[in-house]
């Protein structure tokens, strides 16, 4: 669905948009109301008072929620349940065990945090997220204490690398647009994700941590060890569960490496790259994923007809999580719509700040106007692009990560990423905005504040 011209001012917009935020979080915070009722109730209201069509409300409404529930319903339905088969037969113990082990208790958060840098390269924010979610609950339960302390170090990696680092499409598509080289923007992004992700989340979550106590949430994978569905036998190998969680890593690693080469005309289309793209399509590498921990621990010492059972106990809990999230992206899909982000980026474009300032400043108003990380870094990316014309490739560089930067902070009420973190790690809404939002502000600006003090090194 296209936007629609705006029968509004920007001034109009924003004020709208102001007040669609302020009225969903008090709908949610004070009046208490179900997270999922307030944000549809929300965005048709702002649907209506933005001007669009009163024909075409609805399908406002669900070109954001089909588009966000395409793209996590099937990633929380697999990953729950493989999370679930590794939390009951032992497994994400025993790679809890081996990290304690190898890094020690007082290196678990940082140990986390790596793994999810390393894994986090190949594969998006919320794919990781699922598969490392058995990980970090079954970390943070061994040693108690809130579960910030786990959590956010390896949800930050996963964020930073998704943002930062090519091969993930937001810098591609903004490397792309501005004519940048896409081997140096990752050369020069990865070790500013490495530094803004040690500072800006790392350290920080180790604040976050000590002020803020947040339980371990028995939501996703029930009671501690599994409860009564547990049974008595040995744990798998930590051969075993790395391997299954290595395998949608790969696939989905393969299909980026595949589709990046593709779309820069240095890889020809053929039936065989099409079938390890199709392989490595996110829900797809974690059906089999799923499907080879079905075999290979979903038989341990229970029936077929018991796994399926659990899998499916597994599955209630997450319907207020999808449905949650797939709102979220309704909001944020009718707030794209209706010309708020557009009109706040015109009103910014032409300020007459430094080239390096405006790219974060537009693409932060981008992503606070609509949420998405992608839609503003890409977005920007055009809107500034006849600016870096004269730019070396480096200063290029630099510009991708301000603009990724910008895209990064203030994750809030309209992004899909919001939801998923808010109900996986069993937070409200008060304390999400003060954890996670935080932390990814922290992320965002360390991240332009290294940008910053390299460009003019590089000018």
């Amino acid at each position: 669905m296209e936007p629609i011209e705006p029968v509004f001012g920007a001034r109009t917009l924003l004020l709208i948009a102001a007040v669609a935020v302020a009225l969903l979080l008090f709908l949610i915070m004070k009046v208490r109301l179900h997270a999922f009722i307030a944000l549809v109730l929300v965005s048709l209201l702002t649907a209506i008072a933005a001007g669009i069509p009163l024909a075409d409300v609805p399908a406002a409404l669900t070109f954001g929620f089909a588009d966000t529930l395409g793209s996590v319903a099937l990633l929380v339905g697999f990953g729950v349940m493989l999370g679930r088969l590794l939390e009951v037969t032992g497994g994400a113990q025993v790679l809890a065990d081996t990290l304690i082990n190898r890094f020690g208790e007082k290196r678990a958060p940082f140990a986390l945090g790596v793994a999810a840098l390393i894994f986090g390269l190949p594969i998006f924010f919320d794919a990781g997220l699922v598969i490392f979610l058995p990980i970090i609950l079954t970390v943070a339960r061994r040693f108690g204490g809130s579960v910030l302390y786990y959590a956010l170090p390896a949800a930050g990696a996963f964020a930073a690398m998704h943002a930062l680092v090519p091969p993930h499409p937001g810098p591609v598509a903004a490397g792309t647009s501005l004519g940048g080289d896409i081997g140096l923007i990752l050369v020069i992004n990865l070790p500013i994700a490495i530094i803004a992700w040690y500072v800006g989340v790392y350290l920080v979550s180790k604040v976050l941590g000590r002020r803020i106590d947040v339980a371990v949430t028995d939501l996703l994978f029930g009671p501690v060890n599994g409860g009564g569905t547990a049974t008595k036998v040995a744990a798998p190998s930590f051969a075993v569960v790395l391997g299954l969680l290595l395998i949608p890593l790969v696939l989905i690693g393969i299909n980026t490496v595949l589709t990046t080469l593709i779309a820069a005309g240095n890889l020809e289309e053929s039936t065989v790259a099409d079938a390890f793209i199709l392989l490595g399509n996110t829900p797809v590498a974690l059906l089999i994923a799923l499907l080879a921990a079905i075999v290979l621990l979903g038989t341990r010492g229970r029936t077929l007809n018991d796994t399926m059972s659990l899998l499916d106990e597994s599955l209630g809990p997450i319907c207020s999580i999808i449905l949650i999230t797939g709102a979220g992206g309704m909001f944020g899909g009718v707030l794209e719509l209706s010309g708020i982000g557009a009109a706040l980026t015109s009103s910014l474009s032409g300020v007459g700040i430094p080239l390096l300032l405006q790219a974060f400043v537009i693409s932060t108003a981008l992503r606070v106007a609509q949420g998405s990380a992608t839609v503003a870094l890409t977005t920007t990316a055009g809107l500034i692009a006849s600016q870096a014309g004269e730019l070396g490739d480096v200063q290029i560089a630099l510009l991708v990560t301000a603009i990724a930067a910008g895209a990064t902070v203030l994750s809030h009420v309209n992004d899909s990423g919001f939801w998923l973190v808010s109900r996986f790690f069993g937070m409200d809404v008060k304390t999400t905005l003060k954890t996670w939002t935080v932390m990814e502000t922290t992320l965002g600006v360390t991240a332009f504040v290294v940008a910053a003090m390299v460009w003019p090194l590089v000018s």
